[in-house]
C-alpha cells in the first residue's frame, strides 16, 4: 500500500497527489511514468511522473479526471492509500548536452513538461517555456515554470489569460525572429504535437514529442500505445515515450486514440450515476 501524503486541486479537473514511495522516488527521472491500481478491483493506469523528492521518498502525480479510474483517484485524499505503485517505468528524456531549449506544453500535459524544464534549468540551460491551455480558470503550474525558465509565454485559446492563441504562434514568431534553439520538446494533446511539429520541421530543429497520450496498459502487452515511427512500429510504454517527431505518424495515432473515448466516457458516467454526482 502507498500512502498519500498530499493533495492539491490545481484546476477544476486536475489534481496533483504526492505518494510515498521512497524505491520509484530514489530512481524516477523526468519522462517516466508510473502504473498505479487505486484499490484492489481497480484498473491498472499509467501516470507520468510529474516530480520527485529523494530525500522525503514522495512521487508527485498529476491527473485529469476524465475516467472511472481517474475519477476514484479523485475522491482519495492525503492519508488514504494507493493499491499499487509501480516504477519508474519508460525511458527518461534525454537532456545531456543541452544549452538552449523549448518547452512546449498543453494542457495536462504542462505535468510531464515541467520536470523536464526543472532538470534542464538545473543543469544551466536557457530553457523557454511555451505553455497553453483552452481558459483562464485551466491554467496550472504557472509559477513553477516560471521559476524554471528564462522565458515564458503562457497561451490561452479563448484570450482569457495571458496571450490568446494557440502555443505553435510564438513558436512561429520566435522562428521568423532568428531564433534558434538545439531542441524543441512538445508535450501535450496528440493534435497540438503534430502543429509543433509542422512548425518546427522548416528550421531542421530537433523536435522530441512525448507519446503519454496513446499510453494505455504501460507494459507493452496490450498493444494500445502502438505508433508507426520512421516507419516502423514502436510501443510508447516500452520504446519511448519521447521519439522524433518527425518520424511520427500523428494522423495515425489520432485515428486510433480516437477509438477509446466512448469506452471511457461510457465508464464515467457509470461511476458518476454510482456516486450521484452531475456529469459535465
Amino acid at each position: 500500500m502507498y500512502k498519500i501524503t498530499a493533495k492539491k486541486a490545481l484546476n477544476p479537473t486536475v489534481v496533483q497527489m504526492d505518494i510515498l514511495a521512497p524505491f520509484v522516488a530514489a530512481k524516477a527521472q523526468a519522462g517516466q511514468f508510473i502504473i498505479l491500481r487505486v484499490d484492489e478491483e481497480g484498473e491498472r493506469i499509467p501516470l507520468t511522473v510529474a516530480g520527485f523528492d529523494r530525500t522525503a521518498g514522495t512521487v508527485r502525480i498529476i491527473f485529469q479526471i476524465v475516467g472511472a479510474t481517474t475519477a476514484a483517484l479523485g475522491r482519495k485524499n492525503a492519508g488514504d492509500f494507493l493499491q499499487d505503485f509501480v516504477g519508474p517505468l519508460g525511458c527518461a528524456t534525454r537532456t545531456d548536452g543541452l544549452k538552449k531549449v523549448c518547452i512546449v506544453g498543453g494542457g495536462v500535459g504542462c505535468a510531464i513538461a515541467l520536470p523536464i524544464a526543472q532538470k534542464l534549468h538545473e543543469q544551466g540551460a536557457a530553457v523557454t517555456s511555451v505553455i497553453g491551455f483552452r481558459t483562464k480558470e485551466l491554467v496550472i503550474l504557472e509559477s513553477e515554470f516560471a521559476a524554471a525558465s528564462s522565458r515564458l509565454c503562457v497561451m490561452t485559446d479563448d484570450g482569457s489569460y495571458g496571450t490568446k492563441g494557440n502555443v505553435c504562434a510564438p513558436l512561429a514568431e520566435l522562428f521568423a525572429a532568428g531564433e534558434r534553439f538545439d531542441e524543441v520538446i512538445a508535450i501535450g494533446p496528440l493534435v497540438m504535437m503534430k502543429y509543433v511539429v509542422e512548425t518546427c520541421r522548416p528550421t531542421g530543429i530537433p523536435c522530441t514529442v512525448s507519446m503519454n497520450p496513446i499510453m494505455i496498459d504501460g507494459t507493452g502487452m496490450c498493444g494500445g500505445c502502438r505508433l508507426t515511427v520512421g516507419g516502423k512500429t514502436k510501443f510508447a510504454c516500452v520504446d519511448g515515450p519521447d521519439f522524433d517527431g518527425y518520424e511520427v505518424d500523428f494522423d495515425e495515432a489520432i485515428n486510433r486514440s480516437g477509438m477509446y473515448r466512448p469506452f471511457e466516457r461510457h465508464a464515467y458516467e457509470k461511476d458518476c450515476n454510482l456516486f450521484g454526482k452531475e456529469v459535465h
